[in-house]
This record gives structure tokens, C-alpha cells and sequence, in this order.
């Protein structure tokens, strides 16, 4: 039972991460300078996946114009909206059922960024005939999450959404396989949870408690659900750690201090008293004057950084630094200026600052 089609989602209004999902669709945001639903799309090819289909917000069109067709991968991707308001995870899979028929499939929730694939996974699934397949991996805080409930002899018995008391660390990560037809079967069993949506536990707790075979592997590495700023950040050192680099454009320059793993991309401009401590990526046609940057930072293309020292932070694309100040763990959004002010003679700030920012002065 070969597994050839998967849902990856992208919708959602990303509140926890306002602003700068006021104007970027959160599956965009860059994680390693690569749009984050690109991780996903990569692990889903990786697992052997040929057709996926990605829920957009109504009238939105950001990540059709960002991501294409599919040929980019090999495959093809279809975009469908997402109607009748958020609903609940389990909700968007009901929304591609005639995508999806009666076929196997996997459901990817694309703000989860792994460092192994999930071709294990599949593999798992495949040979042990089971109805489906959850990841599991180990948090601080269960209680954000799905968590598994085993009984005594440590089989899987049910499934509880967000529960003020974890039975255990574990955590129903973004990443599941369904065999055929049984999803569709269990969400119309199921109801709304009291917060008035479609719980993805719920379809899982209805399969053990209707004799289908769940089975579940845990996530080896690392795992993340970047749901906070805190995560995104956390999501982003990880990659960088592991980033396969290619430093040959970093050698280009000369002028500068460069240590550790640095890509750069062409046509940025580096002038004197520039260092750069890697992990770090640089996009295109950036400029760089008298500054420190790194280690854990990704810039964005078109990005002029001049006087500051950055590390442990994503900086958008044509962000615009000018000041003497240390700025760390920091998401800054595209087009954002963080310049030193001009009257030196005039105590105080002078700030535009959209809703839900947060600066430390």
C-alpha cells in the first residue's frame, strides 16, 4: 500500500506570531533563508510522496505565487481553500476528500520542522498494515499538544487533546498516515471539542476505541512545532546546525573576518571591519558595513546591515539595520528599519510600531 499523496496545511492567522504574520503567510516565514513549507514539501518528496494537496485562507494567494505547481520537486501541488472559517486541523482534511477518494495518505502540518525525514515512517506503516501512524516526540510541555494514553502494559489506548494533565512527555507531533477511507469514516463520528472545533485526537481516539490499529513511532533527533516566536527561533538554530553549506562564495571575501560555516549570496557587499561567526546565511545583494553577525542568524535578500552586532536571530529580507546596538533573538520583518535616530539633541524614541510588537529599549 503505496502512500503517494499527502495534505499539507496553509492556513491558519498565526496570532502568537504577530506581527509579522500580519503580512507574511506563517508557512512562509524563512527558517535557514528557505521558506518554512518548503522543509515540509521536502521531507513529504523524500518519504516518496508524488501529489500534495495545501489549504490556503480564502481569497489568499501568497503560497500558490510562492510555491508553483510542484515541478520544482517533481511532483505536482494543488492549493484548495479553506471555507467555513477555522474549524479545526481535522476539518482541513475533510475539506480535501476529493482529493484525497478513497486512497492512503499522509496529513503534514507544515509549521513542524524535523531534522530526520519520515521515510522511516512510511516504511513502518507500510509493512505493519495499520490503519495509521503517529509520530511521537518528547516535550517539556505535553500540554500543548495531543498526547498518547498507554495503559499498564504500555499499548496505546486513546488519544487526549491539550489535557491540563499529561499522562506522560510525549506529544502527537504534525505528521500522520492514514490508510484507506478510514478518516473520512471516523470524522463523521466525531464532534466539535468545547473550544468549538474538529480535533485531530478526536479522529484518533476514535480509532482505538473502534478496534482499528494505530500504530506510532517516535521522531529520532530533534523535533519543533514553531508556533511562538521562541520556536521559530529554536526551529532556526537547529537547521542552521545542520545545514549542509557551501562556503565557496564566503571565500570571496577577503576584507572581512569570516569563521565557522557562512553562506553569502551573490551580490552582496562586504566592506572593512566586517565578522561574520557561522552558522550563518546571507542572502543576495546584501550590504554589510562595520558589523558583527552570527552566529545563528539568517538575513534576508537585500538586507543592509551597518554598525550592529546580530546573532541568534531571522531578519526578512530588505531589512534595513543602521544603529550601534546589539540585537539578539530577534524576528525582524521584511522592510523593517532599525536606524539610529538623527537629532542627537532630543531625548527619547521616535517609533511607528504595529500591533503586538515587543521591543526591549
Amino acid at each position: 500500500m503505496r502512500i503517494r499523496k499527502a495534505i499539507l496545511t496553509g492556513g491558519g492567522r498565526a496570532t502568537r506570531l504577530h506581527p509579522i504574520t500580519t503580512t507574511i503567510n506563517k508557512h512562509l516565514l524563512p527558517l535557514a533563508n528557505k521558506p518554512m513549507i518548503f522543509h515540509a514539501i521536502e521531507k513529504a518528496v523524500e518519504a516518496g510522496i508524488e501529489e500534495i494537496y495545501i489549504n490556503t485562507n480564502p481569497g489568499e494567494d501568497s503560497l500558490r505565487q510562492n510555491i508553483g505547481d510542484g515541478g520544482h520537486w517533481g511532483i505536482k501541488i494543488k492549493f484548495f481553500e479553506q471555507t467555513g472559517g477555522p474549524q479545526g486541523i481535522a476539518h482541513v482534511v475533510k475539506q480535501a476528500e476529493r482529493f484525497i477518494g478513497d486512497d492512503p495518505f499522509m496529513f503534514y502540518l507544515s509549521d513542524n520542522v524535523l531534522l530526520g525525514g519520515v521515510v522511516d515512517m512510511v516504511k513502518e506503516f507500510n509493512s505493519g498494515n495499520h490503519d495509521c501512524m503517529l509520530a511521537l516526540s518528547k516535550v517539556n510541555d505535553p500540554e500543548r499538544f495531543g498526547v498518547p494514553v498507554f495503559d499498564d502494559s504500555g499499548r496505546l489506548v486513546d488519544v487526549w487533546e491539550k489535557p491540563d494533565t499529561p499522562p506522560n512527555n510525549y506529544a502527537v507531533t504534525g505528521i500522520y498516515i492514514y490508510g484507506p477511507e478510514v478518516f473520512f469514516e471516523a470524522y463523521e463520528n466525531i464532534e466539535k471539542s468545547d473550544r468549538g472545533e474538529y480535533e485531530i485526537s478526536s479522529i484518533h481516539s476514535h480509532f482505538l476505541k473502534t478496534g482499528k490499529k494505530v500504530g506510532y513511532k517516535e521522531i529520532t533527533g530533534w523535533w519543533k512545532d514553531t508556533g511562538k516566536p521562541a520556536d521559530l527561533l529554536i526551529a532556526s538554530k537547529l537547521l542552521l546546525d545542520k545545514f549542509d553549506f557551501n562556503n565557496n562564495q564566503a571565500q570571496n571575501y577577503d576584507n572581512c573576518d569570516i569563521k565557522g560555516n557562512v553562506e553569502i549570496g551573490i551580490g552582496t557587499k562586504i566592506a572593512e571591519n566586517v565578522k561574520i561567526i557561522g552558522p550563518v546565511i546571507i542572502g543576495a545583494n546584501c550590504v554589510l558595513e562595520d558589523c558583527t553577525i552570527g552566529p545563528y542568524v539568517s538575513l534576508g535578500q537585500g538586507s543592509t546591515v551597518k554598525k550592529a552586532k546580530i546573532n541568534d536571530s531571522i531578519i526578512l529580507e530588505n531589512a534595513n539595520i543602521d544603529c550601534e546596538k546589539r540585537i539578539f533573538e530577534s524576528l525582524i520583518g521584511k522592510g523593517a528599519n532599525l536606524v539610529k535616530r538623527s537629532q542627537t539633541d532630543v531625548e527619547g524614541h521616535k517609533m511607528i510600531i504595529g500591533d503586538k510588537t515587543i521591543i526591549e529599549i
